[in-house]
């Protein structure tokens, strides 16, 4: 099924949009590119994590895989 966009409108602080400009410039990206690319990381990294997890439960083993750092 084809997933449309939808349009998401936040406050945040000056301070805060200032360094997600700084991040996003530093990569040659939009703000807005920036923001949802990491999301998108994000959103990955915590559906990894949550995989390896089940897997662990289903073998009864644990693994070396830490879990991503806290950004």
């Amino acid at each position: 099924m084809p997933m449309g966009t939808t349009v998401l409108s936040l406050r945040i602080d000056g301070e805060l949009l200032d360094r997600l400009r700084h991040h996003a410039a530093k990569r040659g990206m939009s703000v807005q590119d920036y923001v949802v690319r990491t999301l998108i990381r994000d959103d990955f990294d915590e559906r990894f994590q949550s995989a390896v997890e089940e897997t662990e439960r289903f073998y009864g083993v644990t693994s070396a895989v830490e879990p991503p750092p806290v950004r």
